[in-house]
């Protein structure tokens, strides 16, 4: 991940604490917040790269599909060895989009790398052998996870991969507020306040809605693919891989 300036966005106590954004400001900290906010997340970006390596073939398209900054597109560019392939990343922030563009160009790569400022939504999955979801489904609106799985797994090529990683929630009550506290407890080591967890927890909770593992499965399965296991958790972090 590129450098950025510390995450200081909720580290003063604000008055009315509005929904989360990927915004301007945001972005000028995006690097920070995940390194200190998702746990294993330097994990699942290298991992992403050499399943890229792996999976995508000649003649194909590769999916970022909520890019952010670019983290998963360089570490699939700087690992697929496949020829004739595009690397399409799609992000609706605007912010992001600008300053991913900067970050590809920034490292040359074999592999060209189109990013697009779009509704992931609207996105056409065509062609494809890999496609990654990372920490981005948790922002589609719950009905809509369905037919954005279903148009990923219609457009991938037989044998093509879906990385899909997000924050879920525990089918046990119990589990799951341990697994939120041990992940209160990472941010608190990773320097962050109880004003600044408190207060983030509150901007999220309009925008980010979180599944179960169970749910998860069950949505890749119904979507046509036919091998699907986590791969990666930390706390309440999983990625999964789905393979159709």
């Amino acid at each position: 991940m590129p450098r950025s300036e510390t995450d200081l966005i909720f580290s003063n106590k604000q008055s009315k604490i509005k929904d989360f954004a990927f915004d301007a400001q945001v972005v000028e900290v995006f690097p920070d917040m995940i390194s200190r906010s998702v746990p294993g997340y330097a994990t699942i970006i290298e991992t992403i790269g050499r399943l890229s390596q792996q999976y995508v073939t000649n003649n194909s398209n590769v999916y970022d599909l909520g890019c952010s900054l670019g983290a998963a597109t360089l570490a699939m560019r700087k690992a697929i060895t496949a020829k004739h392939c595009k690397i399409i990343g799609i992000d609706n922030s605007a912010a992001m989009v600008e300053r991913c563009k900067m970050h590809i160009n920034a490292f040359k790569g074999e592999t060209p790398v189109e990013i697009i400022e779009d509704n992931i939504l609207n996105t056409e999955i065509t062609n494809a052998s890999m496609a990654v979801l990372n920490f981005t489904l948790q922002f589609v609106e719950p009905e809509q996870r369905q037919s954005m799985l279903n148009n990923i797994a219609q457009g991938l090529l037989p044998g093509g991969i879906l990385v899909l990683s997000e924050k879920i929630r525990a089918e046990d009550r119990t589990c799951d507020e341990l697994l939120v506290d041990l992940h209160h407890d990472f941010k608190r080591a990773n320097g962050y306040s109880e004003l600044e967890i408190a207060q983030k927890r509150t901007a999220l909770e309009n925008v980010m809605r979180t599944d179960d593992l169970a749910t998860h499965t069950k949505r890749l399965k119904q979507a046509g693919f036919r091998h699907v296991t986590p791969w990666f958790q930390c706390f309440n972090f999983f990625s999964l891989i789905a393979i159709k």
